[in-house]
């Protein structure tokens, strides 16, 4: 009878429960009832409404059998719910789904290896299927939490723990495919996913042993590697979930990578966070690459006081993502890129003397590490400024040079530069080192049109400041980022090296025809740049570096910029070059006398040959000749050597052993060389610089001889209440009187010829002049002759300087005013 009533109680049952409980077997060894199977699926297909029936069916089954460890029948219940699964496209899924998600969640749950890799290989399935719409209500916050969980397993199995991982990691990539590309679904990217996603993947990319095998671009492992390998598995997965961010979540995936290093402390070493931000670089699209780039620097600073080698790895970092941004993208942060670098390097330097102050007196080993832990640093910006800038299109770069050189500290001026003020001279100093260096390696390789692009004002005048500082690198490092703007067809090269050289044309130099731009900027900028040269050759602290790099100097200067005009003015410099060494007014070191003998003997040699004037050459190579055999210390292959017998003095040698110019002026004039500026001595004209770079005056003394031409005979005094005596005119010719005073009667003066009448200028003007005229008579005790107009002329000598003569309300004095 109570098999008559379960045969009843069976025939009443739903017949979908009739069809689920047929595809179980008795023996569950026995595996899935197939020809059952079909029949449920057949029934699945024609009455869709019953699958979530079927789901719900299916998943209280399992769950049963889930806690009454019946694996087998687990097994069973997941398979058929896989083929539903692949058979079913129709709306009434969802609702399946659901069901399907819970039983695969019950799995996970198990804590059994066997069960949770089962329930991975389901979801793993189900990822890869299509939805014809999605589903808005549905969340994994689950899911990705226990593959998350499942990526760190520790079991202490070793096979048990890597089938577990490599479960995590598949089903973390199922997680990303089913999500990742429907923006209006419950996303993936956000940081609450990305936390645990991200994390999870480098956790098991850090077990790779060859580091080497990720660099570059994206590979293919083999099918059978990236099953069996977690690490290889989980970067093939975190290529695949950075190539699948965009402009709005690329962010809340790279950020987590910053927690997982700085957890596991690997910035030092910081072989994995290279090799981790190379896959980043590589895997994200180029147009988002800027954004990366903002998050090392904004990590940058966050961790700005953490040990120098922190700081270094992070940066490193940041060159490696630099070195493939600027293959593609850079983005419109560019100067926040070197501003903040620039901020950092003023840090470094900062820690360095902190250290070194704190130490003072204690010469520890831990102090002399830190210091050059701190070197480590500033070495790692520097490199990553001068990458990232030679990148750079060239309208960049300009901006980039001339946002560097705006941030280099000039002594005794006020402006956008870096704070150094309580970093002292020697912070100061580094800072200046840095930055110079740092603008070395951005103008490297840098070809401009025309030398105007490269070196304009507000570039050039800043630049050359530094030159004349009392520090022989600071103006090494200036001439060297000169030869890199002026040499446009890589000569410099070549020029290697200080020396007679015996045949130009062996060097092949390329030239092209001087432009007229080119002549231009000479015309304007030329005396600039001769007075830089002439300056350094009076440094006292100059080495042979130093030499070098002024040779290298005046011989690009030629190739690339000298015209006649402006061949004359280099003759003009050398000579004035050859004055330094044999008058010795600044009371130059012996070796610093002969290598700038060497210097000129050099250059006229180069020069020489470059314009092919054989009178010219023939002179120059006679005097190289007498000096090879009377005074060799004279040329550059003696007086560079280690060991060199310098000379008591130079007043006793011969004037064959100097280059002459009026026997230059004779072989240029020959050849139709303009050569009546070759009797007017080269002597540079004071600027405010001198005073910036606390350099010694130019013009020590100045003497005026004043020589009044004929004209008309004035004997009558002019009685005036304003005094000129010797006193005065010494004063004012004095370059170390008061600043602010001569800026503010400079000041007095331009507002005075803007706003007064002309003719009120001119009758004041002619005035003066007259008055200067007799008071000047007076004071040197000079024969006066009557000048032959009311404006007369004289001429006056200020040092080396002569002024040709010129209306005395004309005159032009290099420090003196007279108005």
């Amino acid at each position: 009878f109570s098999a008559g009533v379960c045969c009843c109680c069976a025939a009443l049952r739903p017949r979908y429960k009739r069809l689920v409980d047929n595809i179980f077997p008795e023996d569950p060894k026995d595996g899935l009832v197939k020809a059952d199977m079909e029949k449920l699926t057949f029934y699945a297909v024609s009455a869709p409404e019953k699958l979530d029936r079927i789901g719900a069916y299916l998943a209280e089954r399992l769950s049963r059998d889930v806690v009454r460890h019946r694996y087998g029948y687990v097994l069973i219940a997941m398979e058929a719910l896989d083929q539903l699964l692949m058979a079913c496209h129709s709306q009434s899924i969802k609702p399946f789904v659901e069901s399907f998600l819970h039983m695969v969640a019950k799995l996970l749950e198990s804590g059994e290896p066997k069960l949770q890799v089962l329930g991975t290989n389901s979801f793993v399935k189900f990822a890869n299927i299509e939805e014809d719409t999605p589903s808005y209500h549905r969340r994994y916050d689950f899911f990705v939490s226990q593959f998350s969980a499942m990526c760190h397993s520790c079991d202490h199995d070793p096979e048990i723990q890597t089938e577990i991982r490599i479960a995590g990691i598949r089903g973390i990539q199922g997680v990303v495919r089913k999500t990742v590309n429907d923006e209006l679904r419950a996303t993936i990217w956000e940081p609450q996913h990305m936390d645990k996603i991200v994390p999870s993947l480098l956790f098991n990319m850090q077990k790779i042993e060859d580091i080497d095998s990720r660099i570059g671009p994206p590979s293919s492992p083999t099918g059978g590697e990236k099953e069996e390998n977690p690490a290889l598995l989980a970067e093939n997965c975190f290529r695949e979930l950075l190539g699948r961010a965009t402009y709005g979540n690329m962010n809340n995936a790279v950020r987590p990578v910053f927690a997982h290093l700085d957890h596991h402390r690997l910035w030092d070493p910081n072989e994995f966070a290279v090799s981790c931000f190379k896959i980043i670089m590589y895997s994200i699209q180029a147009q988002y690459s800027h954004h990366v780039i903002q998050e090392i620097l904004g990590h940058l600073d966050v961790r700005k006081r953490d040990s120098p080698r922190v700081r270094a790895g992070i940066i490193q970092v940041l060159l490696e993502a630099v070195a493939i941004a600027a293959k593609g993208s850079v983005g419109p942060t560019v100067l926040e890129v070197f501003n903040t670098l620039l901020k950092h390097l003023r840090i470094s330097v900062e820690f360095e003397l902190g250290d070194r102050r704190s130490s003072a007196g204690s010469a520890t080993f831990s102090t002399s590490s830190k210091e050059s832990d701190e070197r480590i640093v500033q070495n790692a910006i520097i490199q990553t400024i001068g990458f990232f800038g030679s990148n750079l299109p060239d309208y960049q770069r300009s901006e980039i040079m001339m946002f560097i050189m705006g941030k280099v500290p000039v002594l005794g001026t006020i402006s956008q530069s870096l704070d150094t003020s309580h970093l002292g001279d020697l912070g100061t100093r580094r800072i200046q080192i840095m930055l110079l260096r740092s603008l070395l390696m951005v103008t490297s390789g840098y070809k401009a049109t025309t030398v105007t692009n490269a070196l304009p004002p507000p570039f050039l005048d800043p630049l050359l400041s530094p030159s004349l500082m009392e520090d022989s690198e600071l103006r090494q490092l200036v001439l060297e980022v000169l030869h890199n703007l002026i040499d446009r067809h890589d000569n410099r090269a070549k020029l290697r090296g200080i020396r007679i050289i015996p045949d130009v044309s062996d060097l092949k130099i390329k030239r092209d025809k001087i432009s007229r731009q080119d002549v231009s900027f000479m015309k304007k900028h030329g005396q600039q740049l001769y007075r830089h040269i002439y300056l350094g050759c009076k440094e006292e602290d100059n080495v042979q570096k130093n030499f070098e790099l002024l040779f290298t100097s005046l011989a690009l200067t030629t190739i690339e910029l000298a015209n006649e005009e402006v061949v004359i003015d280099l003759i003009r410099l050398a000579i004035a070059l050859q004055d330094i060494a044999i008058i010795n007014e600044d009371n130059l070191p012996m070796f610093n006398r002969c290598g700038v003998m060497a210097l000129v003997a050099a250059y006229l040699n180069f020069l020489s040959q470059m314009i092919a004037v054989p009178a010219f050459c023939q002179h120059v190579s006679k005097v190289i000749e007498t000096r090879s055999l009377e005074a060799s210390y004279f040329l550059p292959e003696t007086i560079f050597k280690d060991k060199c017998n310098l000379p008591k003095s130079l007043e006793k040698h011969e004037k064959d052993l100097f280059f002459l110019t009026n026997k230059i002026a004779e072989s240029l004039g020959g050849s139709g060389y303009s050569v009546e500026r070759l009797s007017v001595p080269y002597v540079p004209q004071v600027t405010d610089e001198d005073r910036l770079s606390r350099r010694k005056s130019i013009v020590d003394t100045v003497s005026i001889q004043v020589d009044i031409l004929p004209g008309n005979n004035t004997d009558d005094k002019i009685d005036n209440t304003e005094e000129i005596t010797f006193e005065a005119l010494k004063k004012a010719i004095d370059n170390n009187g008061l600043e602010e005073q001569e800026k503010e009667k400079r000041r007095l003066v331009i507002e005075k010829f803007q706003k007064a009448p002309f003719e009120e200028i001119a009758a004041q003007c002619e005035t003066k002049a007259n008055l200067l005229h007799d008071r000047l008579a007076q004071i040197l005790e000079l024969t006066i002759r009557p000048p032959p107009s009311p404006s007369g002329t004289m001429t006056i000598t200020a040092g080396h300087a002569h002024y040709q003569s010129v209306p005395v309300y004309e005159m032009k004095f290099p420090d003196l005013c007279v108005y």
